[in-house]
């Protein structure tokens, strides 16, 4: 806590208004802990007594709850009857209150986030959602599958051995030991050709896309989104002044002919080939070379955007776009948000090698390292076999999910709806054969009223569909949860339809 004293009269008086400055102008939160008086009188050099004094003098007025043994709080409320002196609150709120501050100017970039059609407050609204019974929140991995105890034990046992080096700045690419089990993991599982240099440790998807964006994307440079597409790309996107291009989707994943006959110079293309984003499409082996070679014919970047591939249903599994490429033209990128938890907050990126330097030099600029602690644990995690053997397991529970979902929407809704992307992933797309795009925002408040959360699939279009169509993710229900909330579901797209 920094204090100013006035250097005005007794020294006691002196700490009782800077602590009551620090109150009235909103620094200390009403129920705070302040410092304990031995540890304030050290801080300041000043006499316990002194403090103590200071303390008795605000607790007496109500500013405090003071003498327990659990510490000294600021009282939840200043009392109404306490005289209020503008003079003590700190000169920025004085300055408000009598209206006397300016506007503040907006950086282009701010002005371009908060001129988004899809502005970022629609992810935090999906993230703040209130609970309902029947959520089919997509993304979400299941919480209850997760296993606690085995990752409390290697976080314990790893807290336990850390060296004090363990303690000091981490490498921003990130912890050499996770990079290394992370480039033989992609090996075994996606086939991604990479050395764990070419790995940069990052916070989340949302990060990769924002680094990709820094490193590649100049204002008014090209930028190639799939119709739909993730939307938090095309935030990043227009916040960096990008032009973008939309390419349209079909069963098979972005539409490469046509992107390929607009003759178009581009920097960067997000795509989501192994299950596309919200469709669930599959991109076949000949697209994808379709793709590949467009991109050294145009000189762009693919940023491949493998958010959910560890969880296939049917078919043989299809390996990453980069492990076909051989021209250093693909960014892939993955999260343990959808494997591990999002609360981790770790994902990664494989950089071609000619890029790794300045990719590592962005990533320091930004945030120096990610959490090294978690990283470390992860790794051990990894290495002893726990993170496979809950895949295996995810991926069993998530089909049975899966089953009771379709089978649901087969018996309540039947020919009424069209299923999209039900071969991958945590989510599927149902298409309402009959309702109208433009009634999308009212199906989706009729669900929430029965108890049912559903997504629309509008905020992924830049140009929407006829119909209107829900994103319903499954993997963190119970099979009688999506059983009824299918239920509920069905008479709202009957009341709906026509």
């Amino acid at each position: 806590m920094f204090l100013k004293l006035d250097q005005q009269g007794r020294l006691y008086g002196q700490l009782y208004r800077a602590l009551r400055q620090q109150i009235l102008g909103g620094r200390v939160r009403p129920g705070a802990r302040l410092p304990s008086t031995r540890w304030l009188a050290a801080e300041l050099g000043i006499s316990r007594n002194t403090a103590l004094l200071a303390y008795e003098q605000l607790a007496a007025e109500g500013y405090l709850r003071a003498g327990t043994h659990a510490g000294t709080f600021v009282a939840p409320d200043v009392p109404d009857n306490l005289a209020f002196n503008p003079a003590l609150v700190a000169p920025a709120r004085t300055a408000r209150a009598n209206g006397a501050t300016s506007a503040v100017r907006l950086s282009q970039f701010a002005a371009r986030v908060a001129d988004d059609p899809i502005n970022p407050a629609v992810i935090r609204e999906i993230l703040m959602r209130p609970g309902l019974p029947y959520d089919f929140r997509y993304g979400r991995p299941s919480f209850d599958d997760f296993p606690h105890a085995t990752w409390h034990r290697t976080m314990s046992r790893h807290a336990r051995r850390r060296a004090a080096s363990d303690l000091d700045y981490g490498a921003p690419e990130g912890a050499p030991a996770l990079r290394a089990e992370l480039a033989d993991h992609l090996r075994r599982a996606r086939a991604v050709n990479c050395s764990p240099d070419q790995i940069v440790v990052v916070s989340g998807s949302q990060q990769a896309i924002d680094l990709a964006v820094r490193v590649l994307v100049d204002r008014g440079d090209r930028v190639v989104l799939e119709n739909p597409h993730y939307f938090p790309a095309r935030n990043v996107s227009r916040a960096a002044g990008a032009r973008i291009e939309f390419v349209e989707v079909d069963d098979q994943g972005m539409q490469v002919a046509e992107l390929a006959a607009r003759r178009i110079k581009v920097k960067l293309a997000f795509v989501t080939p192994s299950h596309q984003f919200p469709t669930g499409a599959l991109m076949p082996l000949a697209r994808r070379l379709d793709l590949l070679a467009w991109a050294r014919r145009a000189g762009a970047v693919v940023f491949e955007d493998d958010y959910d591939s560890e969880y296939r249903y049917s078919g043989r599994p299809v390996e990453a776009l980069q492990a076909l490429d051989d021209g250093a033209r693909v960014l892939y990128s993955g999260t343990f948000s959808k494997t591990m938890f999002p609360g981790l907050r770790l994902g990664y990126l494989v950089v071609p090698e000619n890029l790794v330097g300045i990719f590592r030099s962005v990533k320091t600029l930004l945030d120096t390292a990610c959490p090294t602690s978690t990283q470390m644990a992860l790794a051990e995690f990894m290495r002893e076999g726990h993170f496979e053997r809950h895949l295996r397991r995810s991926r069993a529970r998530n089909a049975v999910r899966r089953a009771a979902l379709l089978s649901a929407i087969q018996r309540h809704l039947g020919e009424r709806v069209e299923v999209s992307g039900a071969a991958g992933g945590l989510h599927v797309l149902l298409w309402l054969n009959d309702v109208a795009f433009r009634r999308s925002a009212e199906i989706v408040a009729r669900a929430e009223r029965a108890g049912v959360g559903a997504y629309p699939v509008g905020p992924f279009y830049a140009r929407p569909p006829a119909r209107a169509g829900l994103l319903l993710g499954y993997t963190s229900l119970t099979e009688n949860q999506i059983v009824e909330g299918i239920r509920r579901l069905a008479p709202i797209v009957d009341a709906m339809s026509g």
